[in-house]
């Protein structure tokens, strides 16, 4: 997709990060927006401040993980502004720890958002999009789905997330093939950012009650403090993600990465998939890094 001015973008997570990055891009190239976000004050914050550029805007508070919540989302969305051009299953939560101490409830808040949240966005936008392009011959449309280095990645104490975000590159991967089956209008990718200053580290505020934490685990609050320094100390910013996102649309490019370098370690797990030999240590190149954390880990 290369043309923005006049079309709508549908964001979700747009209250803050990459969603919202995301959204002051659209606004600058001409497009109606919606913007969708479970923190009501982030969310009102960020529509004010699209609204100020000069962008039509339609603000919606929800949580992705709730298919009702999303199903009337697409429906005022659809009667707004029409089908979108541009979809961005972006909404995401964080959470770590040894993964046999998640609770369910953890389970359920973590793949309800990351992953039920994609899948809300696949089930509803995709069909009216094929559609607007079996009608419109002049129809371009792009889905994009967050995901993470940690989708193609198995970093020791963070399994819930990585399992999440492992799902979210299958589902992508398969929405790009199935999508070339029936239109060469709508295009599909897959962002997987690895550490950049966003608000991810804290999504435990926007955790519902009904899925409220237990007391945290030593490896929980380890997990807790390696990815708020991790996160904090990331040098690529947010807007230079955002910026990755819309150039890949324009080039209809699948894979999107904030840092590339990382893609060493991906190699090193493929590898280690193709001839067969146990996962290869994450802290190898560190070492004192691993010892650390078993240690840590070892004196709970």
């Amino acid at each position: 997709m290369k043309t923005f001015q006049g079309r709508t973008a549908v964001i979700t997570g747009a209250g803050s990060g990459f969603g919202l990055e995301a959204s002051r891009i659209a606004a600058r190239e001409g497009m109606n927006l919606v913007m969708a976000d479970v923190q009501a004050d982030a969310l009102q914050q960020a529509v004010a401040e699209i609204e100020g550029l000069g962008a039509k805007v339609l603000p919606y508070r929800l949580d992705v993980s709730k298919a009702a919540e999303m199903e009337a989302l697409a429906a005022a969305a659809k009667e707004r502004f029409g089908v979108p051009h541009f979809v961005f299953n972006n909404a995401g939560v964080g959470s770590g720890g040894l993964i046999w101490e998640h609770t369910l409830k953890d389970w359920e808040w973590v793949l309800g958002v990351n992953l039920m949240g994609v899948v809300h966005g696949l089930r509803l936008f995709t069909p009216m999009m094929v559609e607007a392009a079996a009608q419109d011959p002049s129809y371009e449309g792009h889905i994009v789905n967050t995901a993470s280095m940690a989708g193609l990645l198995n970093a020791p104490n963070m399994g819930v997330y990585s399992v999440s975000k492992h799902a979210v590159v299958s589902l992508s991967e398969t929405l790009y093939q199935d999508l070339s089956l029936v239109t060469d209008r709508v295009g599909a990718s897959v962002l997987c950012p690895f550490f950049v200053p966003t608000g991810i580290s804290r999504s435990h505020r926007n955790r519902p009650d009904e899925l409220k934490a237990a007391k945290p685990t030593r490896s929980q609050l380890i997990a807790q403090a390696m990815s708020d320094k991790a996160v904090s100390s990331g040098k690529v910013t947010a807007a230079e993600v955002a910026q990755k996102v819309f150039d890949a649309m324009r080039e209809r490019r699948f894979y999107i990465y904030s840092h590339p370098q990382a893609l060493k370690s991906v190699q090193t797990r493929l590898e280690d998939v193709m001839q067969g030999r146990n996962p290869t240590d994450p802290f190898a190149d560190k070492p004192e890094l691993g010892q650390s954390l078993r240690q840590a880990l070892k004196s709970a």
